[in-house]
Formats: structure tokens, C-alpha cells, sequence
């Protein structure tokens, strides 16, 4: 695989790596974390710190798109549907499954005046843990947690709900679009998005963790519009040559991410405008360039492949500690220089955590379901 990490997709075996584009997953995976971690201190995301993270789910996406494209267009005369869906639940179930019982642990430890975690049984625990082992959403007023979440105990896992969405989309209807119809479902999908974040009622498209009508459709334009802009882009891919592509990339994802909320509550079309030009121009065009890029020093060249090894298992794994040092924050009063060893304990903690659970829980775990499931591991 290309070290496709998540929300995201998976590498065929014998095709080589994209080392930049796993890179950029890795950068954008942990500016996900700083970008959690100030929602400790702002009361909405319009005056939230690290302000615009939550668009890194849509760069996935592009991400996952570009990728299955490369890995899986040319192989469908010996591939059937069902060992595509296996190679995609063998590369992205493990994670969902450590990370819904790493939040059940963590649980108990998160009661803080936002949620109270008190009158939680060990049976509704254990329900809840299980449902989002197996990627089963919860509608508000059923949750544990109480916030309305799809994923009360790992709030990341609503992309992973949107990205097997989007393979059986892909395997069973889009991966069969010409190149023409791609484009003009990327169009329309965008446009549609477009106006979801300029007209709707955010300003933004921090929208799909909920499962409610406007949420739920949010969620999904995100994930229809970025999945096959990325599989558009890889059909018309031409690599241009660039110098520093991994540096200009990953400075352009940081940066990006951690603008500023623009125009307020009252001029929230401004803000929609703002996303719209992320999301549609500025995404693609980042992956365009570090899919062009090549790496000629091998400092970077395991900068980027430890990044994007542990980019994925990062993002799975790391909410439950944003849920504790939330309720730390609360309990507490700080302020963020009041937190700031706790906020990066959580960010170098979850890092470990991330590559403790790599190596010795879903590299062995997927090695071990590849060998019992596909019987053609090329296939």
C-alpha cells in the first residue's frame, strides 16, 4: 500500500510508494491533534484556535481517491468485488477496533460538567464499545456520551463510516465512470458542497459526525466530492518537476489548517468561500505537487515514511485522550499555558501510542487476515 492512512486508502503490494503523499498524510494527521486539542478552550469552533483542521478529513479524502484510482483501476479484469472490500476492511477495521475500546477504557476517566459519565453502566458501555468496533452509528438521544455523536467513544470514526462508503461506491459504480462523467460528477458533487459551506447554516463543512439529516448530508458531499476529485485527479495525473515539493506541501497543509475563522457569525458565506477554495483549488493542487515531487535525501525519505506509517493508527487512536484532557481542562479551569504540558504530553503520547499500536497490534493483525481471507494476495 501507499501507506494510505486515514480516513483513507490501501496500497496494492507491488506498486512503489508515493513517499511525499505519505508524508503530507503524517503532517496532516498531527496537525488534526493541535487542532482537537484547542477545542478545550473555545466555545465553538468560530473562535477555535488551529481553527480550520477539520477540512484535513476532506485532504484524506482526495488522498483515499488519488490512491485507489492508482492502486486498483487497472485491476479490475482480475479482481473481484468481494477481495476489494476484503483488502479494504483488512487495511482499515483493526484500527477502528483498538481505537473503539482504547476510548471504552478511557471512558470513566472523561466526566467533567460537559458530559456526566457517572450513571453509564458497565453493560452500556460495553454496547457502545462494541457498536463502534463495528462501525455502527448511533442517532442523538442514544448515545452514551450525550454529545449527539455518531462515535461517542472515538469521534474520528465518522470518516471511516464516509471512506467505506466510498469504496463500495467505487466498487461497485465509479470505478466504471468514464473520465468525462468522473468530471462531471466531481462538478456537481463540488458545486453541491460549495454551496453546503457558502449558503448553508455553519459557513463551513464541519459537518458528517452527527447522524442527523443536514449532518449526514454534509458528510457525504464531503466524502463524494474529495473521493472523486482525487480518483479525477489521478485519471489525468501528468507529474510537472518541482524542487522541495514535501516542504512547500507540508508548510501549505499547516498552514491552511490553522487559519483563522474569516468573517465571524455574521458574515458566515465568507468563511464558506474560504473552505470552498481549500477543499476544490488548493487540496488537489497540494496533492498534485506531492505526488509530482521525488525525495533525494534520505533523512526525508524516513521523515515521510515514518509519518505516513503512523498517520493512520495517529488519527484512530488519539481522540480518547483529547476526551481526557478536555475534561482535565474543564475540571481544572486552565489555560492553555496552564495546559500546555499536558497538551503536549497528549500530542507526543498519542504519537507513541500510534506506533506501539502499528507494530504490535495492526501490522500483526492485518498480516495475519490478508494470509486467511485472500487466497491471491496480488489479487
Amino acid at each position: 500500500m501507499l501507506k494510505t492512512q486515514i480516513p483513507t486508502a490501501a496500497f496494492a503490494d507491488t506498486k512503489p510508494h508515493y513517499e511525499i503523499l505519505d508524508g503530507l498524510r503524517g503532517i496532516a494527521a498531527i496537525t488534526v491533534v493541535c487542532y482537537h486539542i484547542f477545542e478545550a478552550f473555545a466555545t465553538s469552533h468560530l473562535d477555535q484556535e488551529i481553527n480550520h483542521g477539520y477540512l484535513a478529513v476532506d485532504f484524506f479524502f482526495i488522498l483515499s481517491g488519488f490512491v485507489i484510482g492508482y492502486a486498483y483501476d487497472d485491476r479490475w479484469g482480475k479482481m473481484k468485488i468481494t477481495d476489494f472490500i476484503k483488502r479494504r476492511v483488512i487495511r482499515l477495521q483493526p484500527m477502528v477496533v483498538i481505537g473503539a475500546i482504547i476510548g471504552g477504557i478511557m471512558f470513566y476517566f472523561q466526566g467533567c460538567s460537559v458530559w456526566d459519565v457517572s450513571k453509564v453502566t458497565i453493560f452500556a458501555l460495553f454496547v457502545a464499545t462494541f457498536v463502534n468496533a463495528i462501525l455502527i452509528p448511533v442517532t442523538p438521544g442514544t448515545e452514551i456520551r450525550g454529545l449527539g455523536e455518531m462515535y461517542p467513544l472515538n469521534g474520528p470514526s465518522w470518516s471511516l463510516f464516509f471512506e467505506y462508503i466510498g469504496n463500495i461506491l467505487y466498487a461497485l459504480l465509479i470505478r466504471r465512470f468514464s473520465t468525462k462523467i468522473l468530471a462531471g460528477l466531481s462538478f456537481i458533487s463540488g458545486c453541491s458542497l460549495a454551496a453546503f459551506a457558502i449558503l448553508g447554516p455553519y459557513g463551513d463543512i464541519c459537518a458528517g459526525f452527527k447522524l442527523t439529516g443536514i449532518e449526514f448530508i454534509g458528510g457525504f458531499l464531503r466524502l463524494l466530492f474529495s473521493f472523486t476529485a482525487g480518483l479525477l485527479l489521478f485519471r489525468i495525473f501528468k507529474p510537472v518537476k518541482i524542487k522541495g515539493a514535501f516542504w512547500i506541501c507540508s508548510l501549505s497543509i499547516v498552514v491552511l489548517l490553522s487559519v483563522p475563522r474569516i468573517g465571524g457569525a455574521e458574515h458566515l458565506w465568507i468563511n464558506g468561500i474560504y473552505e470552498t477554495v481549500c477543499f476544490a483549488v488548493l487540496f488537489p493542487f497540494i496533492v498534485y505537487l506531492g505526488a509530482s515531487g521525488k525525495i533525494t535525501d534520505k533523512y526525508t525519505t524516513r521523515l515521510c515514511h515514518f509519518l505516513g506509517e503512523i498517520s493512520y493508527p495517529l488519527y484512530m487512536v488519539h481522540y480518547p485522550f483529547i476526551y481526557l484532557y478536555y475534561a482535565w481542562v474543564k475540571n481544572n479551569n486552565f489555560t492553555f499555558l496552564e495546559s500546555l504540558p499536558g497538551a503536549i504530553g497528549v500530542v507526543v503520547g498519542s504519537i507513541i501510542l500510534a506506533y506501539i499500536c502499528l507494530k504490535f497490534y495492526d501490522v500483526p493483525v492485518r498480516k495475519y487476515l490478508t494470509s486467511k481471507f485472500l487466497k491471491n494476495k496480488n489479487n
